[in-house]
């Protein structure tokens, strides 16, 4: 693909656009990857990136990370930080409709030999344990006013009501319940289409994998040993969000800042997409405690996967899920506006970090890390494709360029129409069992959507963010057992 014309190389893994580029434009734009990766990016993600750098209050730079696409407003895999007390703005599209899509790691003291005679029989019941596939639903049948308590507390309702372990709010970011969320702020309609959905996957590329750690795919022995991730190991690694809770969350409040945007606040933009309010109205603060609710309905869902995950392994080996070693790594979520200090210039400053496909990633020493973790870093889990594997990162010392923000995951090459013309979902799952990868899946059209050729090389993506200094790798997981949406 041809660059755009006024793109510099700033280093091997870092590119930008300067704000002359386009009319508008408050700050540069920077895009993050190797000459391979930048020239493979979609042509929208340029036009997308600086249509970030336009809105008002950004600060430093407009961003997107190695395994930027495109997307609605930002591009997937989009960072942009506002000044929170100088007119910056909060926008949906720099978050995303899926609010607090993200991921979780959970580690276990079984071994491949351990696992691989009962695959099958663990997939099969997984798959029946947690809902998969569009408008499913969960075993936790929940009234709507409970379920209003639910997103106002997170994974610590789960904690509470018997559904997880206090530890596991100790290595959930945010402990599970971010602050500031108001039930209030939230419609009737996304309650409506949330309240039934809590412990399901939902669809898309959302998943609950059972992997191993491999010799050879160990990254650093010291880092990996710290998390007690030895030759053999099982993890269970699951990715999914709000739902159908989050998605109309953010429609709600993507009609009304079109709604207020010119008239009220006259701010004017280059794409609908990026409808926003200033941070400080009554508008954007609504929105915020309003996103919020649907931050801790995520981290609901996941704890109470979690549960489950824990419930079928034990009817599985006959043991509690505590002498199985079911203890959790991390939670992070990589769809998320969050207000953080940072400094720029030299200057301390509250910032609204939007992250939209992209995962924070703090470095070493920082207080919002995990004490455990403090001295490591944060840890960062980037999903590949189900036919590929992930990786577990931390987060580096010399992050601050990003607002300490790395990828995601891998990102898609290919659209999902094209998806479904290139693979078969019954075949691929055939291929894929051949290979030593049992898959159960909702939908063999969403099956074929998720081919591992449909997505960039996570390798490629994770070497790329090491490069640039913004993660470290710790671990490659391969890929045995997944669920799928």
């Amino acid at each position: 693909m041809a660059l755009p014309h006024a793109l510099r190389r700033v280093t091997d893994t870092v590119w930008e656009l300067p704000a002359s580029y386009k009319d508008g434009m408050r700050v540069p734009a920077r895009i993050y990857g190797t000459d391979k990766l930048v020239r493979e990016m979609d042509d929208a993600v340029y036009d997308q990136v600086t249509n970030v750098a336009t809105l008002p209050g950004i600060v430093k730079y407009a961003l997107c990370m190695p395994d930027g696409h495109f997307g609605y407003g930002f591009p997937i895999g989009g960072v942009a930080a506002m000044d929170a007390e100088g007119g910056g703005v909060i926008s949906p599209g720099g978050i995303g409709f899926d609010i607090n899509c993200g991921m979780r790691l959970i580690k276990t003291d079984l071994t491949y030999d351990d696992v691989q005679p009962r695959l099958t029989e663990l997939v099969d019941k997984l798959f029946a344990a947690v809902p998969a596939g569009v408008g499913s639903t969960g075993f936790l049948k929940l009234s709507r006013q409970e379920f209003r308590a639910v997103i106002e507390q997170g994974a610590q309702w789960c904690v509470r009501n018997g559904y997880g372990w206090n530890e596991d709010l100790e290595l959930t970011e945010d402990s599970g319940r971010t602050p500031g969320a108001d039930a209030s702020k939230v419609s009737e309609r996304a309650i409506d289409r949330g309240f039934n959905q809590i412990g399901t996957l939902g669809s898309g590329n959302h998943y609950l994998e059972i992997q191993v750690v491999r010799e050879e795919n160990i990254c650093d022995k010291n880092l990996a040993q710290t998390f007690g991730l030895d030759p053999g190991r099982i993890v269970v690694m699951f990715h999914c969000g709000s739902r159908g809770f989050g998605h109309q969350v953010a429609t709600d409040y993507l009609q009304l800042f079109l709604k207020v945007m010119e008239s009220k606040y006259h701010i004017r933009i280059l794409d609908r997409e990026l409808a926003c309010a200033p941070f400080t109205s009554p508008e954007g603060r609504d929105y915020f405690a309003a996103m919020k609710c649907a931050l801790n309905m995520s981290f609901a869902n996941r704890q109470m996967i979690l549960h489950r995950v824990r419930e079928v392994f034990s009817r599985v080996y006959g043991q509690p899920a505590e002498k199985l070693g079911i203890r959790m790594i991390y939670d992070i979520a990589h769809n998320t506006a969050k207000l953080e200090r940072h400094t720029v210039d030299g200057k301390a400053m509250s910032l609204l970090v939007h992250r939209k496909g992209a995962t924070r990633a703090f470095g070493p020493g920082m207080a919002e890390i995990p004490a455990q973790y403090r001295t490591i870093g944060q840890p960062v889990i980037i999903g590949g494709s189900m036919e590929t594997g992930s990786y577990l990162l931390v987060g580096p010392e010399g992050g601050k360029e990003t607002f300490f923000s790395t990828p995601h995951g891998s990102g898609r090459t290919m659209s999902r129409t094209k998806a479904r013309k290139q693979w078969r979902g019954r075949e691929l799952q055939a291929d894929m069992k051949k290979r030593g990868i049992y898959v159960r899946t909702a939908s063999w059209s969403g099956l074929a959507e998720e081919a591992g050729g449909a997505y960039k090389n996570i390798d490629e993506i994770v070497g790329a963010a090491e490069a640039a200094g913004i993660a470290k790798r710790v671990v490659r997981f391969a890929p045995l057992g997944n669920i799928k949406g």
